[in-house]
């Protein structure tokens, strides 16, 4: 059967290897997938406003020119989505990942979050807004199939069996 592509936006938090993870998963299924995210490299996330449009003596500023400039490639990605994933860490707070969860919302785009446990009480609102809450990048990529293929992983479901 021939499935349609699906653009996927993965949100959130740098510092772990979940976006290598959820990659691996997409081809390791072959799965009809297009991955975006924002700009991982935090020197040149930071840096690109200043770098293009000019130094800033202020650092309010200096952020807010590589802010918008961020924000034009975050936009554009989340508006072409049909699922984002926001990916909420334990170390930091991630505000850009819960923006980008209630814009992927607003803008209609089917919403996975994926965090551990002990962020449950607080991203709750944001979790209301989800269609899943995945714990990890195998359930992100098991969510993946089963929506694309109808198919359940026994290797990648807890506890379940193929279907």
């Amino acid at each position: 059967m021939n499935h349609p592509e699906l653009n996927i936006y993965l949100a959130g938090e740098v510092h772990t290897d979940w976006r290598d993870r959820i990659a691996e998963g997409v081809l390791a299924h072959e799965l009809p997938v297009t991955l975006t995210a924002a700009n991982t490299d935090h020197p040149s996330s930071d840096a690109c406003g200043a770098s293009i449009l000019g130094a800033e003596d202020q650092r309010f500023w200096h952020d807010h020119k590589g802010a918008k400039l961020n924000a034009i490639r975050t936009r554009t990605l989340i508006s072409r989505a049909d699922i984002v994933v926001a990916r909420f860490g334990p170390k930091y707070r991630q505000w850009n990942a819960a923006f980008d969860a209630g814009l992927a919302v607003a803008l209609g785009a089917s919403l996975i979050t994926l965090h551990d446990e002990d962020l449950d009480h607080a991203l709750k609102e944001v979790d209301s807004a989800a269609l899943a809450v995945a714990r990890t990048p195998d359930q992100v990529i098991s969510i993946l199939l089963y929506i694309i293929e109808c198919r359940l992983d026994s290797k990648l479901a807890p506890g379940g069996s193929d279907v």
